[in-house]
Formats: structure tokens, sequence, C-alpha cells
């Protein structure tokens, strides 16, 4: 019986604690030899060897791209609920490298010494079952029930999570009919010894898992069959156990270098070869190693078997366990049918391709995930999630040129340029990822000063749609370049970005509150300050409906772009009059201190929020008032004005797609309700354009505000060039 699974080759190698590097340098070795896992066995009772878990450890620091498993950890010394967090935690660390080899061990009497009661070999395989439930159940997060154990593991008070960073398969060492039953019931492969198999146990093993996998309603394809080898078989006895017996996983037991290296090279790659030419003659599918109940789980409309060799083994489906922490933007639920994650600009034009064959399909490009919009998620559709091209790097230290990557977040950059005493303005979160910032223009804490982001751009790298790799810059591709800065997300994938950076020490880093019950009155002096203010201060304000018998308060921050705290403080003397400071905060940092305000918690956001975005010239009596109105009325949990101005109205309008450059004032405001649409449209009355990471809505009537008619013309005959089939038609989609 062959299961279909792919042929993998591991080592076996022994913890010996007389030369503690040995079995370090031979797991290293294994990886440079190509094999695909290194095991150790678990036996902490022998003085002789070293802790298997603290190896697998530091195993997993000393290489970087083989798997590692215990073979197999002996589950009576390590309780379940432990060895779950240890398990996720090496996995997070190691960057998915930990697969599970558990058996049932030989001491589930310490178990009585501990207080409990000494177990029958049948009771064993009980604990070892309620054991596989409690490890699944921490490393599943996403379920919000309660943790229960049972008899064995009661686990009270018990939390799930951490997720680890892939599904870690569990592997049973078996050999007896209760253990294969449970192995067919529940784990992800069987995992003994050809040593300890007596002729034809093997095969009946294997009828026995089969059979108690039909009785669970899996497939018996759901259990990989792993195998250690002493190394005397013959190639064809290794293909005979492949094909006849359903062995996918071939782990060598040799702390013989020599013997190792002989076995990669001459004995791997025959039977590799004999196995796949034999399975194309019978015509055997190769299976993607995914359980039942997640294949269950596949959207309509999507080829999952065709997708990409290169992006295979990072693709995260539904049924995955590591879905709940990529289905979610920042503020927005989601459930995409395909999460697709390139870690090379080659990898992401093999996304884009598999895109391109689903042109029906929902399409989210998403760089962090923090986007407001919400665009960089769906339902059913596909998502390419830049996070792995994160790299940031100095071309150029004459010219201050910096090149980051789309999935680098703006806390990162920040930090990145802070020991060259440089930063480039970004938004005010630093969570955000580069590239949907960057290629919407990115209104931050320095751009009074020193201009959008988009303004620092000189070059970039893009992908599009036809999976064509450009350099882009203002005499390469110069409308594309036009076009990628406020636009970028309709005409292709921007996969380098290269900055132009600004010198900047250290600022003041200013956190004000007012009295703002003359909500009007407020904002108009806010206004007239900011605009009267000199470029190197930008400060933003939030504003929220008073609490009952609560003065209304404003929540002003921003940075002083100077390191003289009697310059910073003359600068804020304004400001300091326009109403009564019921809080004051103002502290020199450095830039990358101040950006320095996310944590790395995977996004989880509940709902559709309804953001509305307008740009104001100035803070008159008339926006004043409306603005107040909306914030009055309860109907909108956030509202916040940004100020621009400055160094961004230097650049002339038809200089980007970013087109509304004689703004002062970026208005954001979030509500869903008639009352609020009402207001909100009083409001946007008084204002032009529209900025885009800050709108949710979608249509033509709003890409029209996005963009005035030159521009748009511009933009459709780019779209037409470089997207006619409009494949990135779901960020603010221009007509062709």
């Amino acid at each position: 019986m062959d299961y279909g699974h792919p042929i993998r080759f591991g080592t076996f190698i022994t913890p010996a604690a007389a030369s503690p590097q040995a079995p370090v340098a031979l797991a290293q070795l294994s990886e440079q030899l190509g094999y695909d896992l290194v095991t150790f066995q678990d036996h902490p009772y022998q003085p002789a060897f070293l802790d298997t878990w603290t190896l697998l450890t530091w195993a997993a620091a000393s290489t970087s791209t083989i798997h590692l498993s215990a073979n197999v950890l002996n589950l009576p010394l390590r309780p379940a609920a432990v060895t779950a967090r240890a398990a996720a935690s090496l996995d997070l660390l190691s960057g998915g490298r930990v697969d599970l080899g558990l058996g049932a061990g030989a001491f589930w009497d310490a178990i009585e010494a501990m207080g409990g009661t000494r177990l029958t070999p049948g009771q064993a395989v009980d604990a070892l079952s309620e054991a596989i439930d409690v490890i699944r159940g921490i490393w599943n997060p996403a379920d919000r029930t309660p943790l229960r154990g049972g008899e064995h593991y009661p686990i009270r008070g018990a939390k799930r999570g951490p997720a680890p960073a892939h599904e870690i398969p569990i592997w049973l060492g078996a050999y007896k009919p209760r253990m294969l039953r449970l192995t067919g019931r529940k784990a992800d492969g069987w995992l003994p010894s050809l040593g300890y198999l007596q002729d034809g146990q093997l095969a009946e093993g294997n009828a026995r898992i089969d059979d108690a996998a039909h009785e669970a309603g899996r497939d018996p394809s759901e259990v990989t069959r792993l195998l250690n080898i002493g190394g005397g078989e013959s190639i064809d006895q290794l293909v005979s156990l492949a094909l006849a017996d359903g062995v996918s996983t071939f782990i060598l037991a040799s702390d013989d270098p020599a013997q190792l290296q002989r076995f990669a090279e001459e004995t791997i790659p025959a039977v590799r070869s004999a196995v796949t030419d034999e399975r194309e003659r019978r015509g055997t599918a190769v299976l993607s190693g995914r359980s039942a109940r997640a294949l269950a789980q596949r959207r309509e409309g999507i080829a999952y078997d065709d997708l990409p060799e290169s992006l295979r083994d990072s693709a995260v489906e539904p049924g995955d366990l590591g879905f709940a922490g990529v289905r979610s933007t920042y503020m927005r639920a989601g459930s995409p049918g395909l999460v697709l994650r390139p870690r090379t600009v080659d990898e992401v034009v093999d996304a884009v391709g598999f895109a391109r064959r689903h042109p029906d399909l929902p399409l989210g490009v998403r760089s962090r995930g923090h986007g407001i919009s919400g665009r960089s998620t769906n339902d059913g559709g596909l998502v390419i999630d830049l996070a792995a091209l994160d790299s940031i790097v100095v071309l150029d230290e004459s010219r201050r040129l910096v090149r980051v990557g789309p999935g680098a977040r703006w806390m990162d950059v920040a930090a990145a340029l802070q020991p060259h005493g440089w930063a480039l303005s970004s938004g005010d979160y630093g969570g955000v990822g580069v590239g949907g910032l960057a290629t919407a223009g990115g209104v931050g804490f320095l751009s009074r000063e020193h201009g959008l982001t988009i303004d620092h751009l000189v070059a970039a790298e893009v992908v599009l749609a036809d999976g064509s790799v450009v350099r882009t810059s203002a005499t390469d591709e110069p409308d594309l370049f036009w076009a990628i800065r406020g636009a970028g997300a309709n005409v292709g994938i921007v996969t380098a970005f290269e900055f132009e950076v600004d010198e900047v020490t250290e600022v003041g880093w200013v956190q004000l509150a007012f009295d703002a019950s003359d909500t009007e009155g407020f904002l108009e002096r806010f206004g007239a300050a900011m605009e009267a203010a000199p470029r190197d201060v930008t400060l933003f304000l939030i504003l929220g409906a008073a609490r009952p018998g609560e003065p209304t308060v404003a929540q002003v921050y921003g940075v002083v772009d100077s390191p003289d705290p009697d310059t910073i403080i003359a600068r804020l003397q304004p400001f300091a009059e326009i109403a009564p400071i019921v809080g004051q905060q103002v502290q020199l940092a450095p830039y990358a201190a101040v950006m320095a305000n996310a944590s790395d918690a995977t996004h989880d956001g509940q709902g559709e929020p309804g953001f509305r975005s307008t740009l104001l010239a100035h803070l008159d009596p008339e926006s004043a008032a409306a603005a107040a109105a909306l914030v009055r009325s309860g109907s909108a949990p956030w509202f916040q004005i940004r100020s621009v101005g400055g160094a961004v109205a230097d650049v002339a309008p038809e200089a980007t797609a970013y087109a509304h450059r004689s703004a002062n004032f970026s208005v954001t405001a979030i509500g869903r309700s008639a009352r609020f649409d009402a207001l909100w449209d009083e409001l946007a009355a008084h204002g032009e354009g529209l900025y885009l990471s800050f709108e949710t809505r979608t249509g033509a009537a709003i890409v029209e505000q996005a963009f005035p008619p030159a521009h748009l013309a511009r933009l459709r005959a780019l779209k037409r060039r470089v997207d006619p089939a409009r494949l990135f038609q779901d960020n603010f989609p221009i007509p062709v």
C-alpha cells in the first residue's frame, strides 16, 4: 500500500553526553547533506545521555532548515501541557521546524510517585490519548472554549497558546494493538523501528492503523508512515518498503559521519528516483500532507493542488493551524480561501501568476495587515502576504539612500535608521507595514517638515500583473513611478522601495490633553496655531464625545523636530493658549523611540469598520462647526485630525498620483449609522479629496474623490497598459 506521501529522509542520533557537541555537529551535517529531519532518542534516566529537549533546542539554534524531533519523547516523564508549550515555543523560535514524536514510555509509575495512580498498559494508552488532546488543545488559541483535560491530565486553569509556527505533526512510536489503534484514531504518523518488527508486522500494523482510522472517520492516508532503519537495507528493500508498505520517511540510525554521507549521496537519490518513476507509472498522486479535516475547509474556486511548488510550504489554508493568525487584519475580520506568503521576488511572481489564474476571486495584497481600509483580507479569496520581504539595507550612506522591503514595519525601519542619525516620516504607528503606507502617501509626524513618505521615494521594484519585474524611477518607467506614489496598490506589487531619508536627531515627543468643551472654538484655534507653526511642528489630535458630567477632552500628540528643549517649549507655547491644558507630557526622545509603539501580537480584527476620510484646506468656522457636531453626536467612536501642509505642499499636485497637496488637515472618522453618515457628509462638504488608507467605502464616486480628473485619466491609461484584466481590482479599482 502506497499512501502517496512525499519521500523524506532523516537521521537518528545518540544524545551522548561524553562529547556534548558531537550530536549537534551530526545534526548540522545532516542538514548539510540534505536530510529532511534529525531525531534524538529520549531516555532521561540514562546518565550517559544529554537531556533530549535541551539538545533539540540547542540543535535548532545551530541549524536553519532541517526539521527536528525526539524519537520518541518519553511522555510519562514530560507532562503533556508542558510539552505542548515547549514544542510550540521551539517551533516559533526555529521557524516551524519542530515535529513531535511521542511514546507511551516505560515509566507511567512516575505518576504514582507524584501522587497519582499506577497505570495498567491499557490505562497508559488512554493517558497518551488524553495527552494528545491536551497538546493539540493548547496549540489552538483560536478555540475560545475553556481548555479541558481529563482523568490523567486535569490541567485545571491551563490556557491555550501560543500557537506553533506550523501544524506540528504528532507521531507515535507504537507496536502493540492498542497503541496502533490509537495511532489510527488520532496520530499524524506511525514511527516504529524496523529492527523491532518481525516479518509481516509492518503490514499488520498498517492494517490495524487503517481500520482504526476508518472507524474514526479518517482517511488512512492522513497517517504518515515513518521507519527507523539501521542502514544495512538495500535500495530495493527501501523502495519496496515505500511502495508496498507505505513508508514515506526513512530515518537512519547512525552516529557515523561517513555512513550518513554515503547514504545521502548513494541511497537517497536512488530510492527517490525509483519511487518517483514507479509512482508516475502507476499514476499515484503525491498528497499535500493536510488532514481530511483541513481539506474539508477548502473554499470553492481555488485550485489548491495547482499551487506552485515554491509557495506550498508557506501557504496557509483555512484548515491550517496558523490560519487564525493570518485571516484578519488589524480591524477587519476575514476568511480568505488561501494566504500566500512569498519569501522572495520570484515567489511573488509565482503568487501573482496563481492569482492571475483565479480572475473571479477577490485578491488582497498585504504588507503587515494594519491598514484600516481592511482591503488586505477578504472572504473566500486570495491574499498575498508580503511580511517575509522585510529587509532594510543602506545602499549609499553619502546619499542617505536605503532599500526597504514592503513587509518591514515602520518601527523596525526607524530603529535601523537611528544609529545613522536618520529618519523617514512614516505615519504614527510603528506596527504599520511599509508597503501599504508607502504606496498611498504617508502622513506622519515629520510630514510638515519633510513631506510625505512617497516624497522620499527615488526608485522601486514592482511585480506587474503579467508577472514581469520592473525597476521604476523618474527615468525608468516614469508613468509607473508616478502612479505608485499615491495609487500603487492599483498597478502592481512593490517588492522593494528605495528612499532618500532625512537627518533627524532627537525630537520633542509631545502628548497634551485639552479641555475642548468649546469644541468649535478649540478646533478653530488649533487649526490656526497649526498653520502658523514652523514646519518642524507636526501635531495630530483625537476627539471623542464627552462622558456624562465630564468635559470634552482633546488628545493632541506629535513631534517637534528639535533636540533643543527651549525650542520645543517655544514651539508649543501658542498651543498652550488655545484651551485649558488638563494633561501634558513632553520629552526628548529618538524618533525610533516614538515609533516603537506596537506589539508583535497577530491581528485579530473583528467586524467591518466603516472609515471615512476627507482633506480640509483650513479648520475654518464652518468646518469646525461640522466637525464639532459629529463629535458631540457620539456616532463616531473615533475622530482624528492629522496636520499636513508645509513641505507636503511644496510638491506640485501633478507630480504624484497623490494630488491633494494644498490641504492642511487630513480628517478621519469611524462610524456606521444613518446619523453618522449624515453628519459626515456635512463635514466632507467642506473638504476636497480623501486619503486612500483611511477610507473603507468603494465605488466609482469614491475613486473620483481620491483622484482629480486629470490624475484619473492618467491612471486609467496606465492601468490599461500594465493591468488590462484588472487583476488588482480590490484596492480602489481604477476603471479601464
